[in-house]
Order: C-alpha cells, then sequence, then structure tokens
C-alpha cells in the first residue's frame, strides 16, 4: 500500500541474469524492432535491480498488443515467470476503490462531496472532510503505513474500524484541504464507506460489478490470503544481502487500499476502459482524472486514485504500488490510447519504473514516423557540423543567423576529434513556442553530448544546439 512516487525509484546494484517467459500474444503484433527493445530494457533492468521477474503488458491504439513476463516468479523451486501469473499490485488498488465510489455516485448512493460524518460521525473533523478529499489525499488524515517494512502489529490481523480507531481519530495532520499528503487511512475509510452503502467489502463489490464488465475473471484478493503456488511469490532484500522471501502482512491491513492481485494483461484491461472511457461515465471519469486544487490555489498532482503528469509531452494518468514483496507501476496515456503496465516481485526497488519508463519512451519513438526522420536528419547534421558544413536549405533565417563562420568553426574544431558517436537517440519531444522540440543524446566512448532542436511547422529547423551534458 505504499507508494512509490514519480517513474524512478532506487535500485539494488546486485545482478541477477533474467529469462524471458513466454509472450501471450503474436510476435508480430507489435514492430520486431520495438518487441526486441522492449526484451532488451526488461532484461537489463533485472539483471542491474537483481529484481527476480517483471510481467509486462502493452497496450496501443487502444488494444493489448504485447503481454510477456521475465525471470524467475519464484526462486524455490526455480519458476519461470508466465504472463498467465498474478502479482499483488498494491496501492493501484486504490484506482480501483476510486471507481467503486463513482460508481455509485453514479447510482445516486452517494456523492463525492457528501461529509464523511455521513457514514462515520466518530472521525475527527468528519463534519468537514468530503469523499472526494479522502480519495485525494487531501483529508489531512495521518497515514497508518508509510514505513518500508512490516511491523509487528501489522503481521496480525486487525479490522478496518480499528484501523479508524486507532488512525482516522488523531489530529488531523493538516487542515482538510490545505495540503497534499499520501494517506492508506483515508482508502480504508472510503472502502468502508463502500462497505456500508451496498453491504458488500470493497473486493466483493468489484467482482460483481466492475470486474465482469473488463473480462477480468482471476482478480485475487490478498487481503484475505497470500497468492497460492501458481502465483508469483513475493520477495525482499535486507540492503545487499540475499533475496528472501517476504513476509505477509495480517488480514485486513490491505483493505481497499492495497489488495488486489491480478496479471499484467488484466491491468491493462482496465486500462482500456480509462482509455475508452467505458464501464463509468465521462462524468466519472473525467473527476478521476482531474487534478484536486489545494486551497491555496497550487495543483496537488492527483486526481482521485490516480497521479495526474506528463511524459515528455504526452498526458499519464498512473499510479504505482507496493507491499511486501512485490512492486508495480500502471502508466496510461488516454490521448494516445496506450498504457504500459509492469508488475514485479520485489519490494523496495524500482526496476519496475525503469522498465516502464523505457517501453513508453521506445513505444511513442517507434510510433511517431516524425521522430523517425528527424532523427536521422539530425545525425546527418551532426555529421556535418564535424566537418564544418551544413546544409542551411534545412534550417530559418533566424538558425542559418546562428550558423555563421564562426560558430561553423567552432562547431568542426571541438566535434571533430570525437569521431564517429557511438549512438545517437532521441530523449524528449514536446510542443514549445508553436514548434516541434526534439532532444537528443549523443554518446562517445568517453563523453555524451545534447542536441536540442526546434521544427517549424513548415519542416525547416529553426535551432540546432550541441551543449555538453556535464
Amino acid at each position: 500500500m505504499r507508494t512509490i512516487p514519480g517513474l524512478v525509484r532506487r535500485f539494488c546494484l546486485i545482478a541477477l541474469l533474467a529469462s524471458a517467459g513466454a509472450p501471450a500474444f503474436a510476435q508480430d503484433a507489435l514492430p520486431a524492432d520495438l518487441s526486441a527493445r522492449i526484451d532488451r530494457i526488461a532484461n537489463e533492468a533485472l539483471a542491474k535491480s537483481g529484481v527476480p521477474s517483471a510481467s509486462v503488458a502493452v497496450v496501443r491504439d487502444g488494444k493489448i498488443v504485447y503481454a510477456k513476463a521475465y525471470g524467475s516468479a519464484r526462486l524455490d523451486p526455480k519458476t519461470p515467470a508466465m504472463p498467465a501469473m498474478r502479482y499483488s499490485v498494491g496501492s493501484i488498488s486504490k484506482e480501483f476503490t476510486a471507481a467503486a465510489i463513482l460508481m455509485l455516485q453514479q447510482e445516486g448512493k452517494l456523492s463525492l462531496d457528501d461529509k464523511v460524518a455521513k457514514f462515520f460521525p466518530g472521525l475527527t473533523d468528519a463534519d468537514h472532510i468530503t469523499i472526494r478529499q479522502i480519495l485525494s489525499h487531501t483529508a489531512g488524515y495521518q497515514d497508518y503505513w508509510p514505513q518500508d517494512y512490516l511491523m509487528p502489529m501489522m503481521r496480525q490481523p486487525t479490522t478496518p474500524a480499528k484501523i479508524m480507531d486507532g488512525w482516522a481519530k488523531k489530529p488531523l495532520d493538516f487542515a482538510p484541504g490545505s495540503q497534499w499528503q499520501y494517506s492508506n487511512t483515508g482508502y480504508v475509510i472510503a472502502g468502508a464507506i463502500v462497505q456500508k452503502v451496498t453491504g458488500q467489502d470493497p473486493f466483493e463489490f468489484l467482482q460483481q460489478h466492475i470486474f465482469p464488465a473488463l473480462g477480468i475473471t482471476d482478480a485475487y484478493d490478498t487481503n484475505q490470503h497470500a497468492l497460492p503456488a501458481g502465483d508469483a511469490r513475493g520477495y525482499s532484500r535486507n540492503a545487499l544481502g540475499p533475496l528472501r522471501p517476504a513476509p505477509k502482512e495480517g488480514v485486513n491491513w490491505m483493505f481497499a487500499a492495497g489488495e488486489l492481485a491480478m496479471t499484467a494483461s488484466d491491468l491493462a484491461k482496465w486500462d482500456i476502459a480509462m482509455i475508452d472511457k467505458t464501464l463509468l461515465s465521462p462524468a466519472s471519469w473525467q473527476a478521476m482524472q482531474t487534478e484536486v486544487v489545494l486551497d491555496d490555489g497550487l495543483g496537488s498532482g492527483y486526481g482521485l486514485g490516480v497521479f495526474i503528469g506528463r511524459m515528455d509531452s504526452h498526458r499519464m494518468i498512473s499510479h504505482d504500488g507496493e507491499v511486501m514483496g512485490f512492486t508495480a507501476g500502471n502508466y496510461i496515456f488516454p490521448d494516445d490510447r496506450a498504457a504500459v503496465v509492469v508488475l514485479t516481485n520485489q519490494d523496495a526497488v524500482g526496476a519496475f519504473g525503469v522498465i516502464a519508463t523505457g517501453i513508453a519512451k521506445a513505444m511513442f519513438e517507434v510510433h511517431d514516423a516524425a521522430s523517425t526522420k528527424a532523427l536521422a536528419q539530425a545525425r546527418t547534421i551532426f555529421t556535418g557540423l564535424q566537418h564544418g558544413k551544413v546544409d542551411r536549405s534545412l534550417f530559418s533565417a533566424n538558425a542559418n543567423s546562428y550558423f555563421d563562420a564562426t560558430a561553423l568553426r567552432d562547431y568542426q574544431t571541438s566535434l571533430a576529434p570525437l569521431g564517429k558517436p557511438v549512438s545517437f537517440t532521441l530523449r524528449a519531444t514536446r510542443m514549445r513556442g508553436g514548434m516541434q522540440m526534439r532532444a537528443y543524446t549523443v554518446a562517445f566512448p568517453k563523453t555524451k553530448l545534447s542536441v536540442s532542436t526546434y521544427m517549424l511547422p513548415d519542416g525547416k529547423l529553426e535551432q540546432y544546439i550541441v551543449a555538453s551534458t556535464d
């Protein structure tokens, strides 16, 4: 139920070679070069981090086009990871709890603006805190599990009522709406509201009202039991020590905040619903994906159960998750009709984010024919500059004025000694000032350079600048 904000996380530096499991989709579902890049990205991340396995699903053009597992789902006996195996997804479960609340609002059974006191009047400041605030982590209720390990009390069973009594009756950490602070406690309250309104615990509600509509048939409730032997086993590591089976949280500590386990492909089915705006109403999806604004007017970076952000120029709706033995990431790019899911079976390590980021960037780069053409052009221009030459027909009047005799001489004398680049790769792309910006990394044996370009709508370059990355 812990969350790891951002896409690049902590790394363990012990190498463990990972073998790829059988793909769930035909190899031609993606271009061969993109499939090969995904394999390389996943295998390299597992080898560098020591994480035992990863299960990956890719959505492109609103369809699941690739699913594959890498490494070992279990170490004793050693069991290859397979796409059909389930992994705990941790706090990604919050997306589904938020969806349950939104579905109940659609049915007129509650409102996001209802006060918590309507359901649990004994909680701190319950007559001022709304359901919207508990779903957006702006209520002020203290998080009951910020630690990155399992405390002794959490090995024992509990109840949602005990969690609320222990943490939601304390003084608030801040005035409701004034700050954003991640709180699993808020989601236990949300789950308890679902239970009070429907008579079903959150997992039962999802099984009846949400999973069937998505075609998800074997989601698992780890709030009650650990995953069975046919699924992935979770692992932990003390510092740089050996991987050890992770302990399991006690019953009900996962309630509504981190209880779900599923395959990467099943989670991708949920992402497709988010992209196509099915299952929930357009208004509900809009509410989930709208950044909540704090009282001081600043954005919180969070909607209802999801982080709101961007990857380069691409709008991104995301969440990551961590419970004992597992980390996971779910990244949806609604405007691109794309998504990347990465599930791993080790806690406290960020390999899932490295894999997901690498896949998303590779997918957008390969999918963007204009970027592929621009990359080839940028390489050609760089080679020309190493010889003190430039094709002025490629540039705007402003850019041609930049490349005067002095600039060309400086480019040639400083770049020529570096020789041929080892690699020339697209790093980022976004719009700015009505132009398409692209940033490249040019690698040499002993140094790296950055190239930044701006392309006008007519295809001419307004800028081509090389700089050191140091």
